[in-house]
């Protein structure tokens, strides 16, 4: 399988485990002139942001571990942005990470890490 299409079935594969979980998704792959979140839901009446990181191999390290501070602080200004965009001054927001490791094809293990940053 190629990167993008590792990337976008770890992503389908995580909405519907947040689907299963009770979130309600809002976006997908939310693009806007800063950049792009994988995954918008709600949750428990707060906004949640969730950068997805599939691997199919541990080689250069866990999923999660893609997330540095870089990624971190480009994700909060996308959060911004689509908050400011829909109006949602007031609502409560978190940032989670969700790691998918893909072998043989098949999925080996999900890792949901709520308020990762």
């Amino acid at each position: 399988m190629k990167r993008l299409e590792l990337a976008r079935f770890g992503e389908k594969v995580c909405v519907n485990y947040l689907k299963r979980k009770g979130y309600k998704i809002l976006e997908t792959n939310y693009r806007c002139r800063i950049g792009e979140i994988d995954i918008i839901c709600e949750y428990k009446n707060s906004i949640v942001f969730v950068e997805v990181k599939t691997r199919s191999t541990n080689v250069f390290g866990f999923p999660q571990e893609a997330v540095n501070f870089g990624k971190q602080k480009k994700i909060r200004q996308i959060a911004c942005f689509y908050l400011k965009n829909n109006k949602l001054y007031f609502k409560s927001c978190r940032f989670d990470v969700m790691a998918v490791i893909y072998k043989d094809n098949k999925i080996c293990k999900i890792e949901h890490f709520e308020n990762a940053f």
